[in-house]
């Protein structure tokens, strides 16, 4: 911790993230990696265009269930695709070497593990489950079949990320005791309220197939292209926003994962059928003994966003992917005036003396404010170039079935919090939830 803070002077210390371009280089004819991807709504489409943007990397064929989404991976790809609705038929593909995953999150174990089965390997959109028992099966077929497995929450390998368990393990902010993270929104498309194609309707969209292990219900185009707002496809902002914080908060604290949790929460501004609440704030408590404080709120835009841990002498603020700083805690003074204000004179004043003040309690010398020291980190490679490293070197995953498990399994033991209305406990060992 001294050498720590010797380097930055004991200021506060700014870390602002710097762009150095990309980290894989163009690969040879036989080293291409050809991908498949298995949902290309919202997110999958980011991701489409991502890994497309990689050097040897070649998208070979989408599946969707709505063809408007099929329609514009063609746009994107310039016809130079392959598109259809049934997933499986990605697995007898031999120019498919990993499958890239970004759908309800009720499909998403038995789409990993039919996967797995077929000998690819999978890029897997967070969360990893839809519930908590859910996350084992994934873990024993990815050791069983010998593959590779990534789960999507970037922050997991994120330069900034890096530098903030780096400061936090050189105990330059002392013992951690509380982590606050935020993330706060307030608009139709932060709240899922997403606009519906025109020409959405049971022709062109496979409604049967996207309900798959859900309960079958009639046919509702607002529910295909809403689904997180419904307990049946999603765990709501827990699963959406709160793993993402829950993965950060992980990897810099160096846990695995909280031992109990409360939560609150309700519909408080989108009242629009919905059954997941649109504000939720959960405590969780870990073993390591510090306690982490996360909200969201779908209702404002104002409220402070990012991380902030706390320590015995010092703070860690975390905005987002850009930004550190770094805030020595001040030492208390010698002399506590408050504290010695009801004795007699005599006695005040030669407190104050044997403590080197003057005779009033006043410090005989003052030291200069700290001021702040900025640092630059470099990008390091992005989430997607980490798996592809990966699937070209067989090196283990940046973000494992492990890890993805336990930063699922949190934000889901804050919705049975949640929805229980009591403390909710972990045995990590056997996996039960208790409370």
């Amino acid at each position: 911790r001294r050498e720590f803070l010797q380097r930055v002077g004991g200021a506060a210390v700014v870390y602002r993230f710097v762009d150095s371009g990309p980290f894989l280089k163009a690969a040879g004819a036989n080293d291409q990696i050809g991908l498949g991807f298995i949902g290309v709504g919202i997110q999958g489409t980011n991701l489409l265009r991502a890994f497309k943007a990689i050097p040897g990397v070649r998208p070979v064929a989408v599946v969707d269930l709505y063809d408007g989404h099929l329609a514009r991976a063609r746009e994107i790809m310039e016809g130079g695709v392959a598109t259809g609705k049934s997933y499986e038929d990605l697995f007898g593909r031999k120019d498919v070497d990993a499958v890239v995953i970004a759908t309800p999150d009720h499909w998403h174990r038995r789409m990993v593990l039919d996967a797995l089965d077929a000998g690819k390997d999978v890029y897997i959109e967070k969360p990893m489950t839809w519930s908590i028992e859910q996350g084992k099966s994934i873990i024993d077929q990815v050791k069983k079949k010998g593959r590779l497995l990534q789960v999507g929450s970037a922050g997991k390998t994120s330069a900034v990320t890096a530098k903030a368990r780096e400061i936090v393990k050189s105990g330059a902010i002392g013992k951690v005791n509380m982590v606050r993270m935020a993330n706060n929104r307030n608009s139709p498309e932060g709240a899922w309220v997403y606009p519906i194609p025109p020409d959405a309707s049971p022709q062109t969209i496979d409604w049967a197939r996207f309900l798959g292990p859900a309960p079958r219900r009639p046919f509702d185009a607002k529910i295909f292209f809403r689904w997180r707002c419904w307990w049946e496809y999603s765990g709501g902002v827990a699963t959406d926003l709160f793993v993402h914080m829950l993965t950060t908060l992980h990897e810099i604290m160096e846990t695995v994962a909280p031992r109990s949790v409360v939560s609150q929460g309700g519909i408080y501004r989108w009242n629009d059928g919905r059954s997941v609440p649109d504000v939720m704030n959960s405590v969780f408590e870990y073993p390591e003994n510090f306690i982490a404080d996360l909200y969201v709120n779908l209702g404002n835009s104002r409220a402070p966003h990012g991380t902030v841990i706390m320590g015995t002498e010092g703070t860690l603020l975390m905005e987002g992917m850009n930004r550190l700083v770094v805030y020595p805690e001040q030492e208390p003074p010698a002399a506590q005036r408050g504290a010695v204000a009801s004795w007699p004179e005599a006695m005040q004043r030669r407190y104050f003396e044997s403590l080197g003040y003057t005779a009033d309690g006043k410090p005989k010398e003052t030291r200069p404010p700290k001021k702040e020291q900025e640092i630059k980190v470099p990008r390091g490679p992005s989430h997607f170039e980490y798996f592809i490293m990966s699937l070209r070197d067989r090196s283990p995953s940046r973000e494992d079935a492990l890890a993805g498990h336990y930063a699922a399994g949190a934000a889901h033991l804050a919705n049975i919090a949640y929805r229980k209305g009591r403390r909710m406990h972990w045995d990590l060992k056997t996996d039960r939830v208790s409370g």
